[in-house]
């Protein structure tokens, strides 16, 4: 890992400290926040990137970088996708079909060491036939056995899979500040999160800069920024600010899939996370549910075994 975070940034990391959703009250108060801190990052950062999981918070993040980046008169920064094997298998078309539609730069990170094994969801591994890197992860999580079972929603394998990915990728590209979706009301170990957070520890990850630009939203507002801009922009003739109720509601001439809304979503999920490991909520698209009835990722396994808190303070978004 680097040792050192560059010199070369100077950010205030106080930005957005005691703040809430309820400080931008308004849809265009919240994008003109996303566009300023996206605005500050690609001004501070010579090598930064995106998070992108195909979901609806990184692909407002994404959306906003692109647009902010066309002003600016800058290339897009590469877009980082971590491939923890447990994906749904909508998820990854979603992510190459909408990879070729907007002309990214795409960088897939992913823990090699269980693609060479071919290890699937549920195997049992041994430890002895781990890289020497992931044996020492797993000494630094106090792991005690054998044998790991493969599973991305577990706090082994959720490090092991998506933060060790990651990681490595940092370290590979040289990043210095990268885009995340998290959001102040997502969750409560998200809820004191700024707008640039430092990650400059070099004995748990290489030292870079987490950008949270939407941290303003909550979910509702992400929905209508998808109908008021991200979708509009997308498709062409689609009716700005038109919400449909349905996969078969939409306006003429289009269908579900010329929209960059994952189909996921449409089938009731609000949270997409594996595919054994998250729930849709109802048979209702996900923006047409009473979202302030339920937390918006009870379905996901991760959260479920309260493992957050853990997870970020050893790299995890």
């Amino acid at each position: 890992m680097t040792s050192t975070f560059p010199s070369y940034v100077t950010i205030d990391y106080d930005a957005g400290r005691g703040e809430s959703a309820a400080d931008y009250p308004t849809l265009d108060d919240k994008m003109a926040k996303a566009a300023e801190v996206t605005q500050q990052a690609l001004e501070q950062y010579k090598r930064p990137a995106v998070m992108w999981t195909g979901g609806k918070d990184s692909t407002v993040v994404l959306y906003v970088v692109r647009e902010v980046a066309k002003e600016m008169g800058v290339d897009v920064p590469p877009v980082v996708f971590i491939d923890h094997f447990e994906h749904f298998d909508e998820t990854v078309e979603f992510v190459e079909r909408w990879t070729d539609n907007w002309d990214l730069d795409l960088v897939v990170a992913r823990n090699e060491d269980f693609e060479r094994l071919g290890a699937s969801p549920g195997d049992e591994i041994p430890l002895a036939d781990l890289s020497e890197t992931n044996r020492r992860e797993l000494e630094r999580l106090a792991f005690e056995g054998d044998t790991l079972t493969l599973d991305a929603d577990s706090f082994e394998g959720n490090h092991l899979l998506k933060t060790v990915a990651l990681n490595d990728v940092v370290t590979e590209y040289e990043f210095d500040g990268i885009f995340s979706g998290v959001r102040w009301d997502e969750q409560e170990s998200r809820a004191n999160e700024t707008f640039f957070s430092a990650r400059h520890d070099s004995e748990k990850y290489p030292p870079h800069d987490r950008v949270h630009s939407i941290l303003q939203f909550e979910e509702a507002d992400i929905w209508a920024a998808f109908w008021n801009y991200i979708v509009p922009d997308a498709a062409e003739g689609y009716p700005v600010g038109y919400v449909p109720e349905s996969a078969d509601d939409m306006p003429e001439g289009l269908t579900a899939e010329d929209i960059p809304v994952s189909p996921k979503y449409f089938e009731g999920f609000r949270s997409l996370g594996t595919e054994t490991g998250s729930a849709k909520s109802d048979d209702r698209p996900a923006w047409v549910q009473d979202l302030g009835a339920s937390k918006e990722r009870a379905g996901r396994a991760q959260d479920k075994e309260d493992l957050m808190g853990r997870l970020r303070d050893l790299g995890y978004m």
